[in-house]
């Protein structure tokens, strides 16, 4: 194999109760990778599409993951990369998580490395790092594994995957604002109530258990933040009027997804979760703030290969 296209898709993290340590996989949008190996060794970032960010694979996320899974497994060649970027940095749907899992999943399938996908997962990890300015896998495992996942630690790496259940759905909204990773950090507290931690566990264990059987209701009574949400709010315009739509329109539960400034709604079903995204738009359609708004299933696959005549 001589070149490969890969998409890696967005992804929601945190979903309200597991801060850093949960998310989720979407559809659709994502970004799409096609990779060319060159007699020159190293790097090369041929264009990237959609988005300005630096060709220097050093200051690059998807560079420094790829340099990193390189540093253990030396290749006999380079690779030129084309990048196009869907999803917009600082959305809060995991773009720097993509284009780290699809440089490292691309760069495995070139060289025959045989890797699996958990075992890449470190080396999109240190990309990730570069983006956020600190170790989190909320939105590079389900972006790289597909589903659900959860983080349960990172040394070692620990991840779980969790089923999701078949009429689960996310209405997500962007507003066109950007709010990095690394600021919406710096708003949090450092200790929180013990009884908020407290009740924060219980939303994440009855969440997971929510998820495992199906139960729409107790998935619905879980979707609660006490910790990260009454923080970071103040941080995304309207946000208390975008989530209110939601629940009015019937989603089981909203919230921030990432650090923001997308915002995401789980629903039972397809319909109710475009009357959700229709209702969130509309909240935005009365400020001066453009958006875009998706619907999207659980995406099950995670990462993966494209057919090459695919043109990006």
């Amino acid at each position: 194999m001589d070149q490969i296209t890969v998409f890696a898709p967005a992804s929601v993290a945190n979903v309200s109760c597991g801060f850093d340590a949960l998310g989720f996989c979407l559809e659709t949008v994502g970004d799409v990778f096609h990779i060319k190996k060159t007699d020159e060794k190293g790097i090369q970032f041929k264009e990237i599409i959609g988005q300005e960010l630096p060709l220097d694979p050093k200051k690059n996320v998807a560079g420094v993951a790829a340099q990193a899974l390189l540093n253990q497994y030396p290749a006999n060649c380079g690779f030129e990369i084309t990048l196009t970027k869907g999803i917009k940095p600082g959305s809060g749907i995991g773009s720097s998580s993509a284009s780290a899992v699809g440089i490292v999943y691309a760069l495995n399938e070139l060289m025959g490395l045989g890797l699996s996908k958990r075992d890449l997962l470190p080396f999109a990890l240190e990309g990730e790092m570069l983006a956020s300015q600190a170790a989190h896998a909320d939105n590079i495992a389900p972006a790289l594994l597909g589903g659900f996942t959860l983080v349960r630690s990172l040394d070692p790496m620990d991840i779980a995957s969790i089923p999701s259940p078949p009429e689960l759905y996310a209405a997500v909204i962007h507003p066109h604002i950007e709010l990095k990773t690394a600021e919406a950090r710096k708003v949090l507290s450092k200790t929180v109530a013990f009884k908020d931690s407290i009740q924060q566990s219980a939303n994440l264990g009855a969440l997971v258990s929510g998820l495992y059987s199906a139960d729409y209701n107790l998935i619905s009574r879980s979707l609660e933040d006490l910790l990260v949400e009454p923080k970071r709010a103040p941080l995304i315009p309207h946000f208390g009027e975008i989530k209110q739509a939601a629940l009015d329109a019937g989603a089981l539960g909203a919230g921030i997804s990432g650090s923001g400034p997308s915002v995401f709604a789980l629903t039972q079903g397809k319909e109710t979760a475009q009357k959700t995204a229709n209702a969130m738009a509309h909240v935005m359609q009365a400020t001066s703030i453009p958006f875009d708004a998706f619907v999207s299933a659980i995406n099950s696959q995670g990462t993966l290969t494209m057919n090459v005549d695919e043109i990006l």
